[in-house]
């Protein structure tokens, strides 16, 4: 499983013309979930995503987290994260797990994220606009 994580000043997901989720500070998440991805592997991600410390303190240094600093998460699918592009020109998503259970992985960790911060998300499987206002820019790639 994998999460890449960008600071946000804002976020926000757009469906077919509406506007389905947004969040100020915080965290935008772009999950992908791996073929044999279970929930201990949600759990553990949940974990890492909410204790990661990259808000800057008053010097300036990364010294809290989105728990420490009452952030919201925006999560979007995202399974092109488990792109193979080491032949040819059209990435290889053999490495991403199917929508059916990928879906339930999603919703798995979604739940388990909103038992900490404010969650908001995109809509499985749809098209997405995703609207970010980076802050920093700070992007970290988390992976258990």
């Amino acid at each position: 499983m994998r999460a890449l994580v960008q600071r946000v000043k804002a976020s926000w997901v757009v469906v077919d013309g509406k506007e389905v989720g947004r969040i100020e500070k915080g965290l935008n998440i772009l999950l992908g979930i791996r073929v044999g991805d279970m929930e201990e592997n949600a759990d553990r991600l949940v974990e890492k995503v909410i204790h990661l410390r990259i808000f800057e303190d008053d010097k300036g240094k990364f010294q809290h987290s989105l728990l420490d600093v009452g952030g919201s998460a925006l999560v979007v699918s995202q399974f092109t994260l488990y792109a193979n592009t080491q032949k040819g020109r059209r990435p290889s998503f053999e490495e991403a797990e199917k929508p059916e259970r990928a879906r339930q992985l999603y919703e798995y960790f979604v739940k388990k994220l909103s038992e900490y911060v404010p969650v908001q998300t995109g809509i499985f499987g749809a098209h997405m606009e995703v609207f970010i206002i980076n802050d920093g820019p700070v992007t970290v790639l988390l992976e258990v």
